[in-house]
């Protein structure tokens, strides 16, 4: 269960980073290239402690899926930008994709 909240970790930290690069406007603007470093930095070092127990497959799945809709709905919300309904649809069967991997697949870590 710890390797699922370090994972969560993860990926938070990488949407903040990832966040933060329109901010840092090129790695010119010092305070938002910090959170970037910063935040890249502890989101592979997470996913390091993630992969003890859980394989890289699911793990590296659970992140690009999770990351994809937190930034999409960060870029929605507060940079407004718009999303139409085939990229909603298309965040929908990806996370469908997340859930049928880890409640069915035996690939997973349970």
């Amino acid at each position: 269960m710890k390797s699922w909240l370090f994972l969560g970790i993860a990926i938070v930290a990488e949407v903040i980073a990832t966040s933060s690069l329109k901010a840092s406007d090129g790695f010119t603007r010092l305070a938002p290239s910090l959170v970037v470093l910063v935040g890249y930095a502890a989101a592979f070092y997470f996913l390091s402690l993630t992969l003890k127990e859980i394989p890289v497959g699911i793990a590296y799945a659970v992140w690009a899926g999770l990351g994809i809709v937190l930034i999409a709905a960060i870029g929605w919300l507060v940079l407004g930008q718009r999303l139409d309904l085939p990229a909603v649809i298309g965040m929908a069967l990806i996370v469908a994709g997340v859930g049928v991997i880890n409640l069915f697949s035996r690939a997973g870590a349970h």
